[in-house]
C-alpha cells in the first residue's frame, strides 16, 4: 500500500466522486461551440481532456455515464475490470491491461451514453490508468445515479449494479 500512497503523492491525485483518485493532465486550449455539438451538451466543450486515474482493490469506480466517448489507457498495476451496460441493457466485461495473451486490451473506448464501472482484478492491488475524453470532459456531462435508478432500468443486472453502486 506504500506504493499506492507514493503514486497518489507523486502524481498529485485527488479523490474522484465515482471512487478512486484522479488528476486532470490535459485540457485543449480550443473548444467546440455548443451549436456544433448537438442538443445533449449544455455549453461549449474543449476539443479533448485527459486524466490520470488510479483505482485500488479497496474501492471501486461506481456506475456512471458521460455524454462523450472515453478512452481508457493502461499504465501500471493489475488489470482493471471494466463493466459496461449499453443504453439497451447489453452487458460487456473487459480487462484493461497489457497481457495480450490473456485477451486483455491496453486501451478501450467506452461510447458516450453507456453506463460503466470499474474495479481492480486482483486483491490488494491497484490499476493506474489514463482516460482521454472527446469532446472534453465537463462535470455537467457526468451522471452517477443512485442504485435504485439503475436497478429500475436494468433489473437483469441486479447483482452487478448492487456491487458497483453507492446506495
Amino acid at each position: 500500500m506504500n506504493e499506492i500512497s507514493e503514486i497518489i503523492s507523486k502524481l498529485e491525485l485527488k479523490p474522484h466522486p465515482e471512487g478512486g483518485y484522479f488528476r486532470e493532465t490535459y485540457r485543449s486550449a480550443g473548444s467546440i461551440p455548443k451549436d456544433a455539438l448537438g442538443g445533449q451538451y449544455s455549453g461549449d466543450r474543449n476539443y479533448a481532456t485527459a486524466i490520470y486515474y488510479l483505482i485500488t482493490s479497496q474501492h471501486f469506480s461506481a456506475f456512471h455515464k458521460i455524454t462523450q466517448d472515453e478512452t481508457w489507457h493502461y499504465y501500471d498495476g493489475a488489470a482493471m475490470c471494466l463493466h459496461i451496460i449499453s443504453p439497451t441493457g447489453e452487458y460487456k466485461k473487459l480487462l484493461i491491461s497489457n497481457n495480450l495473451s490473456r485477451g486483455e486490451l491496453p486501451q478501450f473506448t467506452v461510447p458516450g451514453g453507456y453506463w460503466f464501472a470499474s474495479e481492480v482484478s486482483v486483491p490488494d492491488s491497484y490499476s493506474l490508468m489514463g482516460c482521454t475524453v472527446a469532446p472534453g470532459f465537463s462535470f455537467e456531462d457526468f451522471i452517477m445515479p443512485k442504485r435504485e435508478e439503475l436497478l429500475t432500468l436494468f433489473p437483469q443486472h441486479h447483482q452487478l449494479i448492487t456491487n458497483l453502486t453507492h446506495g
